[in-house]
């Protein structure tokens, strides 16, 4: 656990900062690389994604300071110290996502097309963050005997877990987004329909966060029904039922395919 990477003088870098700087910057070449395969023009949609990825940003802090309100009530100045730690990752879509569809349909731009092009690139800044929640000490695991767990004392991991052997899920669903990252890539230049590659983040990235939200140990995530179904894990079944209703959608939107030239009429 390394919060502060570099001090120089009154200048402190700390690594969640960093991290968080890398994805942003990850994003956005992303972005630019795949803008022009979906016949978008890549400035455009650079300038639309740093608006996009700031929203986001904002609406996943918004989202934290809503779940320890009680702790920022107490401390106001501190809502302010992201460099910190102190992301939900739901907050980001939950904020950026219309936030991105009411820019694109301003500019008379396909909102398909551009969730195509912008959720892998949140895919992969969402990776490179979740290394920096090491760093920071936040979003930790369960206590665990396995030889690859890791030992936090940060001051937001909860008394009890510091200096124990914790779940590296931070890892976990760094790797994870990292792969789901590498098929959507692979997805993006074989989509059938404009919306695929964006729709398949949607109903698959819930489904990881479930997985994952059951090794987590950290209180602060909330649950709606008490031990059983986290916060994270409410939301991602309402963004998996949506994203798959759409998918089926646009999948049954598409032509029938035209027979075979040697199919013979019945």
């Amino acid at each position: 656990m390394y919060p502060l990477l570099l001090k120089i003088g009154p200048i402190s870098i700390h690594t969640y900062g960093l991290m968080i700087a890398l994805g942003f910057f990850a994003a956005i070449a992303t972005i630019r690389r795949l803008s022009p395969r979906a016949g978008l023009n890549p400035d455009q949609m650079a300038d639309f994604a740093f608006w996009f990825l700031v929203v986001g940003f904002l609406g996943a802090r918004a989202l934290f300071v809503i779940t320890r309100w009680q702790d920022f009530a107490a401390d106001p100045l501190a809502i302010f110290k992201i460099w910190e730690g102190g992301l939900v990752f739901f907050g980001g879509p939950l904020a950026g996502i219309p936030f991105a569809l009411w820019m694109l349909k301003k500019n008379a731009i396909s909102g398909w097309k551009g969730i195509d092009v912008f959720l892998p690139a949140v895919t992969v800044a969402h990776a490179i963050g979740r290394v920096g929640c090491i760093a920071a000490g936040c979003c930790y695991g369960r206590p665990t005997e396995l030889p690859w767990g890791i030992r936090l004392n940060s001051e937001l991991v909860d008394v009890q877990y510091r200096g124990i052997s914790l779940h590296p899920v931070q890892l976990y669903e760094a790797s994870a987004l990292l792969v789901l990252f590498a098929g959507l890539l692979w997805l993006f230049p074989r989509r059938k329909f404009d919306g695929q590659v964006g729709l398949t983040y949607l109903f698959t990235y819930p489904i990881l966060r479930s997985i994952i939200e059951e090794f987590r140990g950290d209180s602060i995530r909330g649950y709606v029904v008490d031990g059983v179904l986290s916060t994270s894990q409410f939301i991602s079944v309402m963004v998996f039922v949506v994203a798959l209703v759409f998918l089926v959608i646009r999948l049954r939107a598409l032509p029938a395919a035209a027979p075979s030239k040697g199919a013979r009429a019945r």
